[in-house]
Order: structure tokens, then C-alpha cells, then sequence
């Protein structure tokens, strides 16, 4: 009798996982989109860091992001359950500060407005910051797929997609981050391999160079897009678009978005500064 109850918890359990697992690939396929612009923002957070630092500074992005999904996931199912209606609101503060940072990196990239070279603590505080945004509209996203399922699925397939989602996303970032030094090791053994060494020497800056930009652009796009399907007139507006075009509107949006934020943002150091007395008088 007892054997017979062991069997039959076996085969629920792996009816569990079974069920766990097609729902995990459904809710990878959804969200695959919003895990590329993850990979690209994080590469480019990382962009510019000392060869010697640069794994390091992965791990630590990785391992803090592995916290954020510890936190999102059981948050999002208890807002989900007892507080639907504020995930949208907290979705569009997330991407209205998307469009902030994406901003701020545009403008202190103009020679009027370079700032100082981030320190590897603020790299790793604004690439934290980024995958926690990233990861709640992941979460948000994966949830909408799981719904009606019981709770225990929902967690088990959301925990699931965090690991999936953390080491694919980092397990890239630290393998792109290192191309320029596997192309040396290459490039100094001769032979065939020296010339495959030369050619990732010579795409590795490049392709860091793209990350960059694609992390700035996404930014507008990810941001730009969250906050416009929150707004329902900006949505059916949207809505008809093709992706292409949608994307493109987003993309504008965002970056509009971004510029109104830093220009209050400006003016609140300016109020401040002139209320201290650090700025003369008219």
C-alpha cells in the first residue's frame, strides 16, 4: 500500500515537472525578445571595463540579479493575487526609468556633457538597476502565461525561467566581454588558428562598439513600449502598427520620455542649487 503511494506521488511529481517544463519553454519563447535587449544592455553596461576586471564584474551583475529574481518572483505573485491592478503602474515606472538612463547615456556621450568614466561600482549599480527592470517585465510577461494554473506551477515555472534567463544572459555577456582574449591566445599559436585569433581581435571591438549602441537603443524601445501599452490610447494607436513600425514609435517614444525626464531632472539640480545659494542671483 505504501509502495503503491510512493509510485503514485512519483507520478504526480513528474507530471509536475513535465507540466513545469512546457510551460518554462512558452514563457521563454514570450519573453525572448525582452532577453535579447537583457543581453545587449548588460554587455554594454560591462563595455570599457579592465581585461582583469571584467569576469568579475559579470559574477557580481549575476549574482545580484539572481537576488532580484528571488525578490521579483514571490512579489509578483502576491501583487498579482491580492493587488492586480498595481503591476502596470509599477511596469511603467519601470520603463519611464529606462528611458531616463537611456537619456542620460546619450547626452553624457556628447562633448558638451561627458561626464567621468563610471567606477566599476556604478557599473555594477546601474547594470543591477537595468536587470531588475528587465527582469519584472520578464516575470510580468512569463506570469500572463501561467495564469490558471495552480500556484505552485506559476512558482515553479517563474523560478525556472529566472535560472534559465540569468545564466543564459550572463553565461553570453562573460563569454562576448572575453573574445579579444581568446582571439590573442589564438592569434600567438599560428597556423590556422592565428588567422581565426586576428579575425575575432578585430570583431571584438566592433562588435562591443554595437552591443553599446544596441543597449542605448533598447532602452528607448523597451521603456518606450511599456510605457505606451500602459497608456490605452497610446496602445490602440499602436496596436494596428506592424512591428517594424510599432517598434520604431516606441523607440521615438521612449527616447522622448527620456529627454522630458532629464530636463526635470536638470531643473531639480538647478531649483536646488539656486535654493542653497550655490548659484548667483538674477
Amino acid at each position: 500500500m505504501a509502495g503503491a503511494s510512493l509510485f503514485t506521488l512519483l507520478d504526480e511529481l513528474a507530471a509536475l515537472l513535465d507540466d513545469v517544463a512546457t510551460m518554462t519553454k512558452v514563457a521563454t519563447k514570450k519573453t525572448s525578445g525582452v532577453l535579447g535587449d537583457d543581453l545587449a544592455l548588460n554587455a554594454e553596461q560591462v563595455s570599457g571595463v579592465p581585461t582583469d576586471r571584467e569576469w568579475p564584474v559579470v559574477w557580481a551583475v549575476a549574482k545580484r540579479s539572481m537576488v532580484n529574481k528571488v525578490v521579483l518572483v514571490p512579489t509578483a505573485l502576491a501583487i498579482s493575487a491580492f493587488l492586480p491592478a498595481l503591476v502596470q503602474p509599477l511596469l511603467m515606472s519601470g520603463g519611464a526609468l529606462l528611458c531616463f538612463e537611456g537619456m542620460e547615456k546619450v547626452s553624457s556621450r556628447t562633448p558638451k556633457t561627458r561626464v567621468a568614466p563610471k567606477s566599476e561600482a556604478e557599473r555594477v549599480s546601474g547594470a543591477v538597476r537595468t536587470d531588475f527592470i528587465l527582469s519584472a517585465e520578464i516575470v510580468v510577461i512569463a506570469l500572463g502565461t501561467v495564469a490558471g494554473v495552480p500556484l505552485l506551477q506559476q512558482a515553479l515555472t517563474l523560478a525556472a525561467l529566472s535560472v534559465v534567463m540569468t545564466v543564459g544572459v550572463y553565461g553570453l555577456v562573460a563569454g562576448i566581454v572575453k573574445l579579444d582574449d581568446v582571439g590573442l591566445a589564438l592569434s600567438r599559436r599560428g597556423g590556422p588558428s592565428a588567422a581565426l585569433g586576428r579575425g575575432l581581435l578585430a570583431i571584438a571591438p566592433k562588435l562591443m562598439r554595437l552591443l553599446s549602441l544596441a543597449g542605448t537603443v533598447a532602452m528607448f524601445l523597451v521603456g518606450g513600449g511599456i510605457v505606451g501599452h500602459g497608456i490605452p490610447v497610446v496602445y490602440a494607436w499602436l496596436e494596428p502598427m506592424n512591428g517594424l513600425l510599432a517598434a520604431g514609435v516606441e523607440g521615438l517614444l521612449g527616447a522622448a520620455i527620456g529627454l522630458a525626464l532629464v530636463g526635470l531632472a536638470a531643473a531639480g539640480r538647478w531649483v536646488r542649487a539656486r535654493a542653497g545659494g550655490q548659484l548667483p542671483a538674477p
